[in-house]
């Protein structure tokens, strides 16, 4: 892997660059596509290239579980199974063990706001009874969410399966924390994540000895510390002396202190390595993070709300079950250029949404996909063409009307 920076925005840590990977090039800054069991929900390999996403990210933990890493890799890895011709990369499971243990029967995810930062005690962080997962030193032991049987992560473990997926880029395996935990608790998985992330490096050297030079992936550390600003710049430290190829910035955020969390971490972090930042991926999270100093971004949501009949538009969000567009034959989005706004209207897709045609999501799906990826693909030219923030408050200007 190989990154090379194109410009950087003055006086910021914003930058455009280029990503040069086994299996092909992605132009930074960049969205990641989520396809999250080998498959982005709704959508084929070719209307997602066809939409413009130049790299996609599955799901270490949920491939693991099914269909299986082992038969994965019998099936030629991610990219062949997938039939997914670009750039690939898989998450470390770390994120799924926040879901079944801090976060399991909790309103918090990866985005929290201050009324729900409730502030607990790190005692009741490791009481984790009536949870799906239980956490120790040596690693995780969980139960699977789909049928109950007992499965245990370890470094070790989330390395193997991730070469055996064969991700051009992968992820440390980290204990991603919540808002709500306290100062104490957040510096004892801070540091639990450190000594994890140097056993990740060990045996990814270890099975990496045994690859093909042309098979060799690229190992991705992951910095976190939650809200507070010592601990992120401790992690931030710390794993930038590691021999990662490039750092992911984890953790759930308070949407408020995001941008500041982020600067604090980027100001450290090798500036000739690439970054990202997991599972943030909102139009106005996305320009606050690329002025920080982001590379990376993925997030389930543009699908997600897709599927609910939540659209992007240049004026901001609308939801395509309202009344109003049952007889509104005008495009999504009459400045968009994906499949969907070129060919049908707000009636028709409010027509599919209500009659629960599968169509709707996959045309849903498809436009709030070239949105997202495509407004990314504009600020790296604003970067190019010294246009940032005019264009950041252009967009949002509007966005937020």
């Amino acid at each position: 892997m190989n990154f090379k920076i194109e410009k950087k925005l003055k006086n910021e840590l914003g930058r455009a660059g280029v990503l040069a990977t086994l299996h092909g090039v992605v132009k930074t800054p960049a969205f990641v596509t989520v396809g999250t069991k080998a498959s982005v929900k709704a959508l084929t390999p070719e209307q997602i290239k066809n939409l413009g996403a130049q790299i996609i990210l599955a799901n270490a933990y949920h491939l693991y579980l099914q269909p299986g890493d082992k038969l994965v890799k019998k099936a030629g890895g991610l990219r062949k199974f997938m039939n997914w011709s670009g750039p690939t990369m898989t998450d470390s499971g770390g994120f799924q063990v926040f879901s079944l243990g801090a976060a399991f029967g909790d309103s918090v995810t990866k985005i929290a706001q201050k009324t729900t930062l409730r502030g607990p005690t790190s005692k009741s962080f490791r009481d984790n009874s009536g949870r799906l997962m239980k956490i120790d030193e040596d690693g995780v032991n969980f139960c699977s969410h789909l049928d109950g049987s007992k499965h245990r992560f370890t470094p070790e473990k989330s390395i193997e399966i991730q070469h055996n997926l064969g991700a051009d880029i992968i992820f440390a395996f980290d204990e991603c924390t919540s808002p709500n935990a306290d100062y104490e608790y957040q510096k004892e998985a801070l540091e639990r994540t450190h000594r994890w992330a140097r056993r990740c490096l060990a045996h990814h050297h270890h099975l990496e000895a045994k690859l093909p030079s042309g098979e060799k992936q690229a190992l991705f550390g992951i910095v976190q510390g939650g809200r507070f600003e010592d601990l992120r710049k401790k992690s931030a430290r710390i794993i930038s002396k590691m021999d990662f190829d490039g750092f992911g910035i984890g953790g759930s955020f308070d949407k408020k202190d995001m941008y500041s969390t982020v600067g604090w971490v980027n100001q450290i972090l090798p500036e000739e390595k690439p970054r990202h930042l997991l599972g943030i991926g909102e139009p106005e999270d996305l320009f606050g993070g690329i002025q920080n100093g982001v590379d990376l971004f993925d997030c389930v949501v543009p699908t997600r709300i897709a599927r609910n009949g939540t659209l992007y538009t240049r004026s901001g969000r609308i939801n395509i079950l309202n009344s109003k567009f049952k007889t509104d034959f005008s495009p999504l989005d009459e400045n968009c250029g994906c499949y969907a706004c070129q060919n049908y209207s707000r009636a028709y897709l409010s027509h599919l949404f209500r009659a629960k045609e599968m169509l709707a999501g996959t045309l849903a799906s498809i436009h709030n996909l070239y949105f997202i990826v495509n407004l990314v693909a504009e600020i790296r030219q604003s970067i190019l063409a010294g246009k940032f923030f005019q264009f950041k408050k252009e967009f949002l200007d509007r966005y937020k009307q």
